[in-house]
């Protein structure tokens, strides 16, 4: 088996239609067809059901298709960590993370990072809680910073911030910190929510929350990012609730006020994969 076979394998996978992948790969379709067979004879599996309308991954494919997505995304790491190694560095180090863990967690890390391990260097990129558990499963991320109540059995989890709610107003809003009791009072007004997709978990939590005060919130606006969240309850068009953590580096016409008197909280959770093979991972997990 070559890697081209496995670099075939995935375009045809992907696009289930051998002249679009033929295409793709900058080939003829005969000769991406000859490939695709001597896989599978290699293999000794069926890979596809093909006839002349339609192409299918067989149970085996589907299988294979999973395996060769972690093969090349850690080949790709090798290369990369390789090219590291030789310019001094331990290696890199890729992180995920929810925008709330940006604002405390995040920095906190990589400035004990950058003291005790200077020779690990770092990419980072924000990204919804599926994507991250996905990413780190196929080996294309090495640490998430996650909302979620579990993740696979495959993945380690570790709760690194245990958070309050809070409520955002505008800074003129007539109710303040020292009138407020319950967030019944704000039954009448529009809300600005994280979406479910930021995190389902989170998103109930906050259902939650107002229909223990006795309502149900009147949803106007959804965003998976705070700082827009904040912009739209800056202009007027509603309040949130998001974690209390998130006051921290918006500079806005917004007040910040901790729900009293609710059982819900937040955690943020950092997760990685047992198995992962990444030498840079092994040495920041003690900061963790």
């Amino acid at each position: 088996m070559e890697l081209r076979h496995l670099n075939y394998f995935k375009a045809v996978a992907e696009e289930l239609n051998f002249r679009k992948a033929a295409g793709r790969l900058f080939i003829s379709q005969p000769g991406l067809s000859r490939q695709i067979r001597q896989l599978e004879e290699i293999l000794k599996v069926k890979l596809f059901e093909r006839d002349q309308k339609h192409v299918e991954l067989t149970v085996a494919g589907a299988y294979l298709k999973g395996e060769v997505d972690f093969i090349l995304n850690h080949l790709e790491l090798t290369g990369n960590q390789l090219k590291l190694i030789a310019a001094g560095k331990i290696g890199e180090l890729r992180i995920g993370f929810l925008g709330s863990a940006s604002n405390q967690i995040l920095p906190d890390l990589l400035a004990r990072l950058n003291a005790q391990q200077p020779l690990i260097s770092t990419s980072l990129e924000e990204l919804s809680n599926s994507v991250q558990v996905e990413m780190i499963e196929k080996d294309k991320l090495d640490l998430g910073f996650v909302r979620l109540a579990s993740v696979p059995s495959e993945l380690e989890m570790k709760v690194v911030l245990r958070d309050t709610f809070s409520l955002v107003v505008p800074k003129d809003h007539p109710i303040e910190a020292k009138g407020f009791l319950s967030v019944n009072q704000f039954r009448d007004e529009s809300f600005v929510l994280f979406s479910s997709d930021y995190s389902n978990l989170y998103y109930e939590q906050i259902i939650g929350i107002c229909r223990d005060a006795g309502f149900a919130p009147k949803i106007r606006h959804k965003s998976v990012h705070a700082l827009t969240i904040f912009r739209l309850v800056e202009n007027g068009m509603g309040v949130a609730i998001v974690p209390t953590s998130l006051k921290e580096g918006y500079e806005l016409n917004v007040r910040f006020m901790e729900i009293p008197n609710i059982a819900q909280h937040t955690e943020l959770s950092a997760i990685w994969k047992a198995e992962n093979r990444n030498p840079a991972l092994r040495m920041v997990l003690p900061l963790i």
